[in-house]
Order: C-alpha cells, then sequence, then structure tokens
C-alpha cells in the first residue's frame, strides 16, 4: 500500500474552487486544512496580539504619540504565548503546522539557498511532471542535483503541480536526474513535502507502484552522497519515492508517515472525523521518529513555525545541508553505500518475545 492521500486531487480542486479568488470561510467554521484568514485556529490569541501591536504602532506613526513602553509590553506578552502554545503541541497541531498555507516549499527554498540554478524537466518517457522539480546549483559553493515536490503557492499553481501529489513520470524523473548526478560525482539534495503519491488511475496505469519501488532500489545504491530533508509533509510513498539517502533530515514540524491521519482514520474509524486521534497514534512527528531512529537530525524552526520566518529557515537548512554533505564528502563508495544500508537495517524499534 503506498499510503495515498485521503483526498482525491479533483475532489480538492473541487473545495478550493470557491476559495481561489479570496473568499472567506462562512463566519464561526474552519475550513478544511483547519485555518482562518491565513492561521491556524491555535495560533488565534498570537495573531490577536500581533494585530494590537500593529494597531499600537499605526496609531504612534499617525499622531507622533509614543507608545514604545505598550508595544513592548505587548510583544513581550506575544513572544511569551508562542513559546507556551509551541512548547506543548500536539500531533495533530503538528500536522496542521506542516500544511500552513504559508509555509515555505521547495520553490522558496530554492530562491533562498541555492546559486546558479538551472532547472532540468522531462522523465525522456511520457511528460514533465511539475508536481517533481529538479536542477543543478550551487549550495554555499557545493555544486548539487536538487529534487523536490513542488506544491505551488496560489490555487493556479496548486492545481498546476496537482497539489504536490507526483505521477509516476515525476518518479522518473527524479531517478532519472540522480543518476546523471552520480555519473559526473555530484552529491543528491531532495526536499519532501508531498501529501503521498497521485491516487488517480492513469498513475496506476502508467505504474505508480513499480516508478516508486523502483526509486528505493535505485537510490539505495546510488553511488553518490544523498541528504533527504522532509520540510512538510511527509506522506508514506509518495515521500519515499526521494526519501532514501545517507541522511534523514527533518524540520521540527513536519510530519513524516506511513498514512495520512484522514487516511488512516478512514481505515481504522471509517471516518476522517478521527484524523486527530489517528495522529496521536501514528507517531509521526520529527520527534517521535527520531526516537525511533528514522532521522538523523531534527532542524529548529523560528518561534511559531517556519512560516514565520521563511530566511531564517533557509539559513538554518542550508546550514545542515552543508555540514551533512562536507561529512559525507569523500567518503569510498564502498562504504557510503554499506553505511546507507546498515542505516535502514537499524531503522525502528521492536521487542521479542521469548519462546
Amino acid at each position: 500500500m503506498l499510503g495515498l492521500p485521503w483526498w482525491g486531487p479533483r475532489e480538492l480542486a473541487k473545495g478550493s474552487a470557491g476559495r481561489s479568488q479570496g473568499a472567506a470561510p462562512a463566519a464561526g467554521r474552519m475550513p478544511p486544512n483547519g485555518t482562518r484568514d491565513g492561521y491556524l485556529e491555535f495560533e488565534a490569541p498570537i495573531v490577536e496580539l500581533e494585530a494590537k501591536i500593529e494597531e499600537l504602532w499605526t496609531f504612534s506613526k499617525s499622531t507622533d504619540v509614543d507608545l514604545t513602553n505598550e508595544i513592548d509590553e505587548l510583544t513581550r506578552r506575544c513572544e511569551e504565548k508562542k513559546r507556551v502554545i509551541f512548547s506543548k503541541l500536539t500531533p495533530w497541531q503538528k500536522v496542521q503546522l506542516a500544511r500552513h498555507p504559508q509555509r515555505p516549499v521547495t520553490e522558496e527554498y530554492v530562491n533562498l539557498i541555492v546559486e546558479d540554478w538551472i532547472e532540468l524537466h522531462g522523465d525522456r518517457s511520457f511528460r514533465d511532471d511539475p508536481a517533481i522539480v529538479t536542477g543543478l546549483g550551487r549550495i554555499g559553493g557545493v555544486r548539487a542535483m536538487l529534487v523536490g515536490q513542488r506544491k505551488g503557492k496560489a490555487t493556479r499553481d496548486r492545481v498546476r503541480c496537482n497539489f504536490g501529489c507526483p505521477h509516476p513520470e515525476g518518479y522518473r524523473k527524479a531517478l532519472h536526474k540522480m543518476q546523471f548526478a552520480a555519473k559526473f560525482r555530484l552529491p543528491v539534495v531532495t526536499l519532501i513535502n508531498t501529501p503521498g503519491a497521485h491516487p488517480g488511475v492513469g498513475a496506476e496505469e502508467r505504474g505508480q507502484a513499480f516508478a516508486i519501488a523502483k526509486n528505493l532500489m535505485e537510490m539505495a545504491a546510488l553511488p553518490t552522497p544523498i541528504v533527504c530533508v522532509v520540510i512538510g509533509e511527509g506522506g508514506s510513498g509518495g515521500a519515499l519515492g526521494i526519501g532514501v539517502g545517507d541522511r534523514i533530515l527533518m524540520l521540527e514540524h513536519a510530519y513524516y508517515s506511513v498514512i495520512s491521519p484522514e487516511g488512516c482514520a478512514a481505515i481504522l474509524w471509517k471516518s476522517a472525523e478521527f484524523a486527530e486521534t489517528a495522529a496521536s497514534t501514528l507517531r509521526l512527528t520529527a520527534q517521535d521518529l527520531a526516537g525511533l531512529g528514522v532521522v538523523d537530525e531534527i532542524l529548529p524552526e523560528p518561534l511559531g513555525g517556519a512560516h514565520r520566518d521563511h530566511a531564517v529557515m533557509a539559513a538554518t537548512l542550508r546550514e545542515a545541508i552543508l555540514r551533512h554533505l562536507d561529512a559525507l564528502a569523500g567518503k569510498p563508495v564502498e562504504d557510503l553505500l554499506r553505511e546507507r544500508y546498515e542505516k535502514f537495517r537499524r531503522i525502528g524499534a521492536y521487542l521479542e518475545a521469548e519462546a
């Protein structure tokens, strides 16, 4: 089972159509992604304080009244509120943060951390899947091949990118470019951000399961360093298709799971309404996965989430990628592949019952 998203892109596109022009949800109701006016429900106290700070600042500027002390006090209270709220997030709230509409996506990280970017297109077989972006560039002077899942931000872009759900041709494109990188001894960096592989009939007819399985096999033996980073959603087979590497990094409020919480709830409880319960059961947070040995490092996000400061998050990501690439550089291929194999053999925790 590939862990496909619980919704089909066609259904989501229908649900998004009415909001594509900025239409607000009905008063007192939250949209399906848990956001209202660009913020999450549990962020409301923070947003209210920030609105008051903005109001005082605007009033002070327009009237020349000194409100510095009041603004400083509200700012202090706002920062304290952030620390309190984000120190005890539930798994479901982390899932919501990973899906935040303002969270930085692959294209933004490319713009912020990659120099001399040259995008590469197509799978040399069927078409160019926009849900997967591949290209050559320099990260801090290090030449690398970057492969990422592309969601888009505006509604039109999201529809074009199939809401970040790649087709098999996307995975074939990713593999072809990674093999190209290995041929020229370039490291590979992958940015994972997908709710799952595309679940449509056409994708299955063109070999979705085979394309993902082949990527897993080929990446396990790719003779070049691979650093994988989960930057938002890590939806099962869709994420694993570009998720086999020497280092697996994960942003603090991202998630990585065998299936989406909604999909799990629909299977176990016959209703997506139990998604919050499923999120707590799946152990999908970065902290859970670090304990299980799935993740090698958790990258801290700015207080309040990556969406609050794209530049700071990009700087943290850039530093981590360079650090791990430096640690992997120069390793003999035999050692690299052996350690990669052993890494995945060690993942997980279990108890053996006595006979």
